[in-house]
């Protein structure tokens, strides 16, 4: 049975320069093409892995992972940190190359996808040889006082990594080199509107002396993600995408027994309240609301404000999302870029007429032409207020520039609105009051609640990554995502070698003396 035919991933999807050189059985198969979104312009294409060679790329993968996993902990971090410096040499190549392929400023393909993934590789070398040592387990029962035990953190064997085209640099490289780490292979799958800068992950940890195949990139369409969970040596998969997709993804790795990582979208509310530092939220609202033309999971998508403050916080977004500069995202002085297709900029359209014609009030932003020069699709930062909850636009993850704002009268009524949503990967609350902030976060249901900021921790590594509800399963980062990627083993010692007093036979005073202890 084939699984998952035609997989269309909703958030996924070098500069050419460095094209995949073809095979001549690569040429019979079909090119994966790449077009820069803010010009239309044709990149480069890469070759596509035939159904049927999928299961040969898994067994040559896993083949070179068995002599990997015996590498000593620090000899895997040795190479994450060859790593880092390989990407640094590489950083000016790699960040137009995203911005080419994606979409996103420069300003954000170094701040949001290539610096954090430098501290990364560092800090995934630095703590995990600790996070995956041996961990003694200390008894409390005083007749195991002859035994000891231990866990042991072993590789998987080879992952799976499903990745976007929103951040088709920092979420993948994340996921494989805490994978490496843990001594697995890892496999790939791109989306298919960024394959080019998929193809230099591999590429990046080869030249820090990763062995050659042990992280493969394999590029097609939604059958050969299906191929991958299929495969038996598969032993999990990370998937980003839409919660339509990662719901079968779940299904289909349930039902061979393997597990899953999802994530799977948010529709994050930021909480105003009526002590917030005014400046400072409106600032964090035009970050989080637009940063990647607001096609960022843990963008923010719902405002809800202090009544007493809505109108000048209102006036404030409104003045400054007016004032973002809408361009060519090579240029440096840019702060919007393109949508990366009209497909998605389509969805975005159809959200707000669709609560603009109910009612509520489009006060900037929209579709706007192509800057000059350009093609491509274009939304200029759009502010919505009298929107109601049971709009779509407040209910669907609307994946573009796009901040409805909704005044409320206390702070019940703002916890209760955020919480009123399928999706909780994100929130935020602004706020004077740390203790205050800290008891409404611990009521929000969402994965991470950041007071006074808002999405940043993505890309700091130590923290988890991953949502509740509708928004995932699991976690990435920090030391859970390391659990993530291991067989937690227990395994126990008795140095007395004699008979435990427990085993047979039975002594028939056992019953009297364990009861009068």
């Amino acid at each position: 049975m084939r699984l998952l035919p035609g997989l269309a991933w909703r958030h996924n999807g070098a500069m050419a320069i460095r094209q995949t050189q073809a095979s001549p059985a690569d040429a019979e198969l079909p090119r994966r093409e790449s077009h820069n979104p803010a010009t239309g312009e044709l990149l480069g294409s890469v070759p596509t892995v035939a159904l049927g060679d999928v299961r040969a790329v898994v067994d040559g993968v896993a083949a070179v992972q068995r002599a990997w996993a015996a590498v000593p902990l620090a000899g895997r971090a040795a190479v994450l940190r060859r790593a880092a410096v390989v990407l640094l040499g590489e950083l000016d190549e790699l960040a137009a190359l995203l911005t080419r392929e994606q979409g996103k400023p420069l300003a954000e393909a170094y701040t949001m996808e290539l610096l954090p993934t430098i501290d990364a590789l560092h800090w995934i070398a630095d703590h995990g040889p600790a996070i995956l040592g041996d961990e003694r387990i200390p008894y409390t029962q005083p007749f195991l006082w002859t035994k000891s035990s231990f866990f042991a953190y072993e590789p998987l064997g080879v992952v799976a990594v499903v990745s976007p085209w929103n951040y088709p640099w920092s979420i993948p490289l994340g996921e494989v080199a805490i994978a490496l780490m843990c001594g697995n292979g890892v496999i790939v799958k791109p989306a298919p509107l960024t394959p080019l800068i998929a193809e230099r992950i591999p590429a990046i940890f080869e030249r820090a002396g990763l062995p050659t195949g042990l992280v493969r990139v394999v590029q097609g369409a939604g059958d050969v993600g299906g191929a991958l969970i299929e495969h038996e040596r598969v032993a999990k998969v990370f998937f980003t995408g839409s919660v339509e997709v990662g719901r079968r993804v779940g299904v289909a790795c349930a039902e061979r027994i393997k597990g899953s990582v999802l994530e799977l979208g948010g529709k994050d509310p930021m909480l105003v309240l009526d002590d917030a530092p005014l400046e400072h939220a409106i600032s964090g609202a035009l970050w989080g609301g637009f940063a990647n033309a607001g096609q960022t999971c843990s963008g923010i998508e719902r405002v809800y404000v202090a009544r007493e403050l809505s109108e000048r916080f209102v006036a404030g977004v409104v003045a400054g999302a007016r004032a973002l500069r809408v361009g060519d995202p090579l240029d440096p002085r840019t702060e919007v870029g393109p949508m990366i297709s009209h497909d998605q900029a389509a969805h975005v359209r159809e959200l707000v007429d669709d609560a603009v014609a109910a009612g509520a009030a489009l006060r900037c932003g929209g579709p706007v032409d192509p800057p000059i020069g350009l093609s491509g699709a274009w939304y200029a930062p759009a502010v919505l207020t009298g929107v109601r909850p049971e709009m779509r636009v407040m209910r669907e993850e609307v994946f573009g520039p796009v901040l409805p704002i909704v005044a409320v009268s206390s702070e019940d009524e703002a916890i209760a609105a955020a919480n009123d949503s399928e999706f909780g990967l994100g929130a935020s609350v602004w706020t004077r009051d740390r203790a205050r902030g800290k008891r409404i976060a611990r009521r929000l249901e969402a994965g991470s609640v950041w007071i006074n900021d808002h999405s940043y921790s993505h890309g700091a590594c130590q923290c988890s990554w991953g949502g509740t509800k509708s928004s995932g399963l699991g976690r990435t980062h920090s030391r859970f995502g390391f659990y993530e990627c291991v067989e937690i083993k227990h395994i126990a010692w008795d140095a007395s070698r004699t008979k435990d007093f427990w085993w047979h036979p039975y002594d028939e005073s056992l019953p009297l003396a364990v009861s009068a202890a």
